[in-house]
């Protein structure tokens, strides 16, 4: 008996379907700038806030700009960010390093999430999937995922360690790919103790990046938390009510029914698609705060 697809296909019809998956550089280009520019405004505002009361503030925004981040990585690990393919590449490799999560090992691991959503077999379900009130708040802090990714990629560095969802022809890469990566870190290390730069580092990279993560956690979480676990993707995912800002910073992953319902859809083009299958939509929830609320209520 054929089992029915998880992708609601139907929805869109041919020329829908050419029409938003078309890939362009142009707004690509222009939303990664502007993100970058973004980021460089709050890292000023950090480092001339730095022995004031103003550096509090400052980390926070600074950190969040700096954490999401992982949306214009999440959109190039689909290649769907730009038209040209190396461009993909080449824009995942390097915010990757930025946020310790090697792009093309990120790469595989997220095309398992995609084959098997919220069901068993996909990689993100511990991530997404907590029992108690106490699961969900040490989850926030970021810890665990922190020293995961810290002795994955020392693992990897080391040649063990490579996951299940790697393909075998693409295991030397990875491993690869790991030892790049945590030479640019001893490097970056080394550089900054020998030229001073220790202070930026520190202030501009590594303290936002831990104090932007529970932010990033509480929206990761919203994305699938509490969806039952089925194989469609109108059902075992959420789209989420949030403001132009957040959906700019998160690059449209507000969206997120609709982009697990065709994955192949660049972000640019999940407004649109989201107001052509609105109707059909399962679950929209009302902003992230209170999914986050629900998911400890119901944890209790």
């Amino acid at each position: 008996m054929t089992q029915p697809s998880p992708f609601p296909n139907h929805l869109l019809d041919a020329s829908a379907r050419q029409r938003f998956g078309q890939r362009r550089n142009g707004p690509a280009i222009a939303h990664l700038a502007a993100h970058l520019a973004v980021l460089g405004g709050t890292g000023s505002l950090v480092w001339l806030s730095r022995g004031t009361g103003w550096v509090v503030p400052s980390l926070l925004i600074h950190g969040i700009v700096l954490i999401f981040l992982f949306a214009p990585l999440h959109e190039t690990i689909h290649d769907t960010a730009f038209r040209t393919k190396a461009l993909n590449r080449w824009v995942a490799a390097v915010l990757g390093t930025a946020l310790l999560l090697p792009a093309d090992n990120f790469r595989h691991f997220h095309a398992a999430h995609h084959r098997l959503t919220n069901v068993p077999g996909d990689p993100e379900l511990d991530e997404q999937q907590r029992e108690t009130m106490g699961d969900y708040l040490l989850h926030l802090t970021g810890w665990p995922l922190w020293r995961e990714r810290v002795t994955s990629l020392v693992r990897l560095a080391w040649g063990r360690g490579v996951e299940s969802f790697v393909p075998p022809y693409r295991r030397r890469a990875i491993v690869r790919e790991a030892r790049v990566t945590l030479g640019v870190y001893l490097s970056l290390g080394a550089a900054s103790w020998l030229l001073g730069w220790s202070a930026a580092l520190l202030w501009l990279w590594v303290i936002p990046m831990l104090v932007g993560q529970p932010f990033l956690r509480v929206f990761l979480l919203a994305e699938h938390g509490g969806r039952p676990q089925v194989p469609d993707m109108l059902r075992n995912s959420r789209t989420t009510s949030s403001t132009a800002l957040v959906r700019a910073l998160a690059w449209n992953m507000p969206y997120h029914s609709e982009h697990h319902a065709f994955p192949w859809v660049p972000f640019h083009a999940l407004p649109a698609v989201h107001a052509r299958i609105k109707p059909n939509l399962i679950e929209v929830a009302p902003s992230y705060a209170g999914t986050f609320m629900a998911l400890l209520r119901a944890a209790r």
